[in-house]
């Protein structure tokens, strides 16, 4: 009894703990696959183990409707199970499973009795679907009909379906035009619609096939036929008017429309309303304007003087850009293109010292969005600390398509926060076309000028003024100087874009009468003799004239109207190119909105290329003066005789008349007289112009030590004046051999530029000494000067001459003091050894001091007679010696070899 006993209880407490499982699971399974993936797996775990039985799992049960599941104990000690379907499984009939699973461990003995289950757990079970539909159509023949002469959105839609169960599977994705070379289209929802205007005589209906794909590109097991059948109809629209319409330069305004009028197939209408837009965005900097240089057009456009080109065309004197990237290639146009990795320190004896409470920049900007780059400030101008520290005086940047300002002014007397960040969000900072910016500051006001229109900040923030320093300042074009606070001096915070134009102009601000000329276009549409149109005729324009738009309510006043539409390019020397037109009606109906599309219209103007002009530069190439005239006070003015033209060619069609040269009259925008040589010492010549000689003219002058700049939009006539008005002046002639000049002169900033005018400047008295020793040279190389006395003769010839050349120099140095505004060359002392005999008896011993004094005097005599008689060098007319000028290197190389040449000596007439 008491082994039975101890049996019993031994049982009772071996079975002691139930199995345990998670709470809920969540599984996949593929239909058509018995496999379920579960998550987490499916474990039992009981914590009677390791006892036999009571720690095993014998089983798990499942409960629910129709289950088609079924759990499968893998290992009975690790509790390990597995779920799979227990019948095929189809995602088109049922998408997901949910059910309650229970585990069983295996009791206290072989006979399972005593068991225990666990709690109940819920699972999920989703099924994947598979791909095992193709998409059907729900038509076996879709039909459609259009008009002739019309483009269609949608002119009719397709539909097919898919039976699979999945979004993936079930949805249609793709429509495709099977059959090639069909002028139709077809969308993602099965959308066909035309792709060019259909005609009825061409071709009256159209058999295509239309295939679909499933999200998984299966595709429609059967294709479906479209039959589309085009029907004529009359053919509203514009009818009369050309494709191209050729714009000669100079000719003003041109009808582009003359015949055009409207069919609208009779009928009846309430109103009409035509855009005529022009489209000039690939022509320069948005339009056709005047390419001048811009201090010219600041001129021209009466800005106030005084403003700093920060980004001129490299030279020697602006060096600063010679680097940078140029995109000149369109009608001369100065243009700086910034990849984000060039810039230029402007040199600080061009940067504006004198920033005022009002100042002015303006500039040209073309900038684009800067993908992944938003957050990086683009500077287009910056000025900061050269040396220790990073302070921003003053910048201009976008920041995310935002043009900001920055100005921090100096510590005055009142340390308090001040203006100093100005803000501006527009959608020009990023549209990838040409705008002209202009800032106004009158601080603390500051003001934004975007093609003419005016536009205040959005947001203004303040700052703490800038305590003074001894710290120099950089300005810098395309990026920052960073250069303190760093190891090694850079730039930074680059810019992108294209800039062009940009200045600075310290204490003024612009007026908008100069900024509406600075970006002014010179070409644009026009409508010629207004007083012709109807009543009922409504038209306005753009401020840039190129969009027209006309209104009406009869079509005959609208087909007036339109013929006057005209093209004008007030330009003398325009750009040469395709400039678009795009014209788009709306016709309304009564009580319509809309009854009929009229196709829109696309035409192009040709500007014809300009005859170019040859301006050509011409006049004395030399000029020789006594000492004591470019000694003087006015000195000598080299271009006195100057004369400046141009010419054409014209052809059989210019105005009836022959082909040949015309005389042509324009403008000119700078004339550069160039130093040759070394560079004008300040310390004992000049080369300058009076101010009196510019008054009265658009011009302008600027000089160096390299030469002059005479520029501004004006006159060949006034170029001539102002140019002859140049004077020369060297007051140690002693230090003169030779001073070259070089002449060039421009129009339309080095569009058309003139010859190269060289002219050399020299001293008379130098070169007379010159040619005796090159005559004397001749003189002793000639076959019968082999004697003894002919030596003797020779050498008091050449004393008695270097005295007389001396003493003549001298008088005539002390008689020509002062200015003389007739600048007469002068005429040589030497004998016309060409025209006249050469007779010469003397007597060595008696060349006495009265006869040297006589030969002074007759010199002299001789000296101011020549002042009264025409203008003559060595013996030839001024006409003569422009052409020898041009070979006196030469001639001075060759020496008495050439001379010996020209002289003919009779021996016969030569008396000892």
């Amino acid at each position: 009894m008491y082994c039975i006993g101890f049996l019993f209880f031994f049982l009772s407490i071996v079975n002691k703990h139930k199995p345990w499982i998670e709470t809920s699971y969540h599984g996949v399974i593929t239909e058509n696959l018995d496999t379920v993936l579960l998550d987490p797996p499916l474990v039992a775990l009981d914590k009677d183990a390791p006892v036999p039985y009571a720690g095993e799992i014998c089983s798990f049960k499942l409960y629910g409707q129709e289950v088609p599941f079924e759990a499968v104990v893998l290992n009975r000690t690790s509790g390990e199970g597995v779920l799979r379907a227990s019948r095929p499984v189809d995602c088109e009939s049922q998408k997901e499973y949910t059910f309650i699973i229970q585990a069983y461990d295996c009791g206290a003995g072989t006979s399972g009795a005593d068991w225990k289950k666990s709690h109940k757990a819920v699972v999920h079970i989703q099924v994947d679907d598979v791909n095992e539909f193709c998409p059907v159509f729900r038509e076996q023949l879709y039909k459609a009909s259009v008009i002739e002469g019309k483009i269609y959105d949608s002119i009719l839609q397709v539909e097919a379906w898919d039976q699979d169960c999945s979004p993936q599977y079930s949805q249609i994705c793709n429509y495709e035009i099977v059959t090639g070379g069909t002028p139709f289209a077809i969308d993602r929802n099965g959308n066909i619609r035309n792709t060019e205007r259909l005609s009825y005589d061409k071709q009256q209906n159209y058999k295509i096939t239309v295939t679909a794909f499933d999200c998984g590109q299966k595709r429609a097991k059967e294709d479906v036929a479209v039959h589309i059948d085009v029907k004529p109809v009359c053919k509203p629209g514009w009818q009369g008017w050309n494709k191209r319409v050729d714009y000669e330069p100079g000719t003003g305004s041109k009808q582009l429309f003359p015949r055009m009028h409207l069919e609208t197939c009779g009928g009846p209408l309430s109103g009409v309303r035509a855009m005529v837009e022009l489209q000039t965005n690939h022509i320069g900097k948005g339009c056709d304007r005047e390419t001048y240089s811009e201090k010219s057009l600041q001129k021209l456009c009466g800005a106030a003087s005084g403003s700093t080109d920060l980004l001129p065309a490299p030279s020697p004197s602006t060096n600063w850009t010679a680097s940078l990237l140029t995109d000149s290639g369109r009608d001369s146009d100065l243009i700086y293109r910034f990849d984000g990795h060039q810039a230029a320190n402007v040199p600080d004896h061009v940067v504006p010292q004198n920033l005022t409470d009002q100042f002015t920049i303006a500039t040209w900007m073309k900038h684009g969005p800067s993908p992944g780059l938003r957050a990086e400030k683009e500077t287009l101008l910056c000025n900061s600390d050269k040396t220790e520290m990073n302070r921003h005086h003053y910048s201009l940047y976008v920041h995310n398509c935002r043009l900001v300002f920055l100005l921090r002014r100096d510590f005055t007397q009142v340390d308090t926060f001040r203006p100093a960040e100005f803000h501006w969000k527009l959608e020009q900072i990023c549209d990838k076309e040409w705008h002209y910016y202009v800032i106004n500051v009158e601080f603390p006001a500051v003001t934004l000028f975007v093609d003419g229109v005016t536009y205040e900040p959005y947001l203004v923030t303040d700052d703490w003024p800038i305590h003074a320093s001894k710290i120099d300042t950089q300005l810098t074009v395309g990026a920052c100087w960073q250069g303190g606070e760093v190891v090694t001096p850079r730039f930074t915070q680059y810019f992108r874009g294209s800039l062009s134009g940009l200045t600075i102009r310290p204490g003024r601000i612009e007026t908008q009468k100069v900024i509406s000329c600075l970006q002014a276009c010179k070409e644009g549409l026009d409508i010629n003799s207004l007083e012709s149109l109807a009543k009922d005729i409504k038209f306005h324009f753009n401020p840039a004239q190129s969009v027209l738009v006309v209104e009406g309510e009869d079509v005959d006043s609208i087909n007036t109207a339109m013929t006057k539409v005209s093209y004008i390019n007030s330009r003398q020397f325009p750009t040469p190119g395709l400039r678009r037109l795009h014209i788009t009606t709306t016709v309304q109906c009564f009580g319509e909105d809309t009854c009929l599309a009229i196709p829109d219209i696309k035409a192009v103007v040709m500007v014809l290329p300009p005859s170019e002009p040859r301006i050509t530069i011409t006049g004395s190439n030399r000029l020789i003066r006594p000492a004591g005239d470019v000694q003087g006070q006015q000195g000598v003015a080299p271009f006195k005789e100057l004369h400046i033209t141009s010419t054409v060619m014209k052809g059989d069609s210019f105005n009836g008349c022959e082909p040949g040269v015309m005389e042509l009259m324009h403008n000119l925008d700078y004339c550069d007289i160039l130093v040759i040589g070394e560079e004008l010492n300040p310390e004992r010549e000049s080369l300058e112009i009076h101010h009196n000689a510019l008054l009265g003219k658009h011009l302008d002058a600027t000089n160096s030590t390299s030469g002059i700049s005479i520029y501004g939009v004006d006159s060949m006539a006034h170029y001539e004046q102002a140019v002859r008005q140049v004077h020369y002046r060297n007051w140690r002639p002693a230090t003169l051999s030779e001073r070259r000049f070089r002449l060039t002169c421009s129009e339309l900033n080095g569009r058309y530029t003139s010859n190269e005018f060289n002219l050399e400047v020299s001293l008379s008295s130098l070169r007379h000494t010159s040619d005796f020793y090159s005559s004397l040279l001749v003189l002793l190389s000639t076959p019968f000067a082999i004697n003894s006395a002919t030596v003797v003769i020779v050498v008091c010839i050449a004393a008695l001459v270097v005295i007389v050349v001396i003493g003549v120099y001298r008088i005539h140095a002390t008689h020509q003091e002062g200015s003389r505004e007739d600048e007469d060359e002068v005429k040589d002392s030497e004998v016309d050894w060409e025209n006249s005999a050469l007779t010469i008896t003397v007597n060595p011993m008696e060349v006495t001091s009265q006869a040297l004094d006589e030969e002074v005097k007759e010199e002299k005599r001789e000296e101011e007679e020549e002042e009264e008689d025409e203008e003559q060098v060595g013996g030839m007319t001024s006409a003569e010696s422009d052409n020898s000028g041009e070979d006196e290197d030469e001639e001075e190389e060759r020496g008495g070899r050439e001379l010996k040449g020209k002289l003919e000596w009779n021996s016969s007439s030569v008396t000892y």
